[in-house]
């Protein structure tokens, strides 16, 4: 599992497991409640580990890269039905940010003393 996977092998990733059955991919409503499922699922693990609300004993032992992996499964999911690139998705919000909010955030200062 050392090799680097680009966005485009883990939509082909899914979609080769997802083509295998006859129902194929929920709804996009399906898939949102599925995501807010999941992302409900990642809060909860996060506020175990690193929140003042921990397991009980009889709680059933996750981490939170696990819930994340969940997450991201339905996401991809959810863009393949959708005919959405995930890797020009990505591009286009990544774009957005370094122009709509180039200045909102402070900068940290490079080594040389510039920004």
């Amino acid at each position: 599992m050392d090799e680097k996977k680009t966005m485009q092998d883990l939509q082909q990733d899914v979609d080769a497991y997802i083509s295998q059955f006859k129902e194929g991919y929920f709804t996009p409503m399906e898939l949102t409640v599925r995501l807010t499922e999941e992302l409900g699922e990642l809060a909860r693990e996060i506020s175990h580990v690193y929140g003042p609300k921990k397991k009980k004993s009889s709680e059933e032992e996750k981490t939170v890269e696990e819930e994340m992996g969940d997450l991201l499964f339905v996401l991809i999911c959810m863009a393949n039905s959708l005919d959405i690139d995930l890797a020009q998705a990505h591009d286009r919000v990544m774009e957005k940010f370094n122009t709509r909010d180039k200045n909102r955030w402070t900068r940290k200062e490079q080594a040389d003393g510039q920004v």
